[in-house]
């Protein structure tokens, strides 16, 4: 739940899987303690993603400042490396002003990028990121593992072969690098300068599922095909391989029915929330609430935590 040594300045993160209620309990824990949000979301910090997202609508970034939300533009190439040197300065900032800060996502990497550290890894290079996209879409991804793995075989029997993001991405690292990739990830714990208190949020399974179905509902009637179509033109960026648009792409394409798709987006997020509950529970620092049970007294049950 707790680590580092004794600091007078906290960061409060509060995880959990897609569709758990994050937004709306980081809003009032944030207002209990008059601190701003910083957003742990690689999706939500695009601009007019807002739908497919479930980024904080107007009135909740009324109620409370948020940082890291539609930031950047679908185009910009954004890590978890960035995150974590955009965030440590930002935290200083902001420790200035309260003595604790709250992060709250479900993006699993970035979370451990800002509480752990991530390795120091090469800026890769314009160039060489264009050539490698360009590869992948004139010859697709094996070209690319075949390459991976003669630079660096130990990495290429570690990641996931069907998932091109990691695969061009170790590549990249390995061709910028000069050595291979799985070299220079050392895993080491960063030391940082707050005590961190990590808590998770959890439903019953049957009714985070039925909130996940219900959300992409209310997701399809508050527009999300418009706003879908909207980024269709820029559907090859990595930034819209996003679960609730890809789904949609591939009805625009014409290969399956909107009601497929809408299914689709439904199951892709009960995976998604599934693999963010199986990453997340490795980490035996987070303090779990399950919010299926009482949420009378959640706030005052975080807050004597800190």
């Amino acid at each position: 739940m707790i680590h580092s040594k004794l600091y007078n300045k906290t960061l409060l993160v509060l995880l959990g899987p897609t569709g758990v209620g994050k937004t709306e309990w980081s809003i009032r824990i944030a207002e209990k303690l008059g601190s701003s949000i910083i957003s742990a979301d690689s999706r939500q910090i695009y601009k007019g993603m807002t739908i497919g997202t479930a980024a904080p609508n107007e009135e909740q970034l009324k109620r409370v400042n948020h940082y890291l939300v539609g930031k950047l533009n679908p185009q910009e190439y954004y890590s978890a490396s960035e995150f974590e040197d955009e965030v440590l300065p930002l935290l200083d900032e902001l420790h200035n002003q309260h003595n604790t800060v709250v992060m709250t996502g479900g993006s699993m990497m970035y979370i451990d990028a800002v509480c752990k550290g991530i390795d120091d890894i090469p800026t890769i290079d314009d160039k060489l990121r264009r050539d490698l996209q360009e590869l992948y879409q004139k010859e697709g991804i094996d070209p690319i593992r075949r390459q991976l793995k003669l630079l660096d075989p130990v990495f290429y029997d570690e990641v996931d072969l069907k998932n091109p993001k990691r695969v061009i991405h170790a590549l990249e690292i390995c061709l910028m690098a000069g050595k291979p990739y799985s070299s220079l990830r050392t895993n080491t714990k960063k030391e940082r300068p707050f005590k961190i208190v990590k808590v998770g949020f959890n439903r019953d399974r049957n009714e985070l599922y039925n909130r996940i179905n219900l959300r992409v509902d209310q997701m399809i009637e508050d527009g999300l095909e418009e706003e879908a179509r909207s980024f269709y033109p820029m559907r090859h960026l990595n930034s819209l391989n996003t679960v609730g648009y890809k789904e949609l792409f591939n009805y625009f394409d014409g290969n399956c029915s909107k009601d497929f798709a809408i299914d689709k987006i439904k199951q892709h997020s009960r995976n998604y929330a599934r693999k963010q509950l199986s990453w997340f529970r490795r980490d035996k620092d987070i303090y779990w609430i399950n919010l299926s049970k009482s949420q009378d007294g959640v706030v005052q049950e975080i807050i004597n935590l800190l």
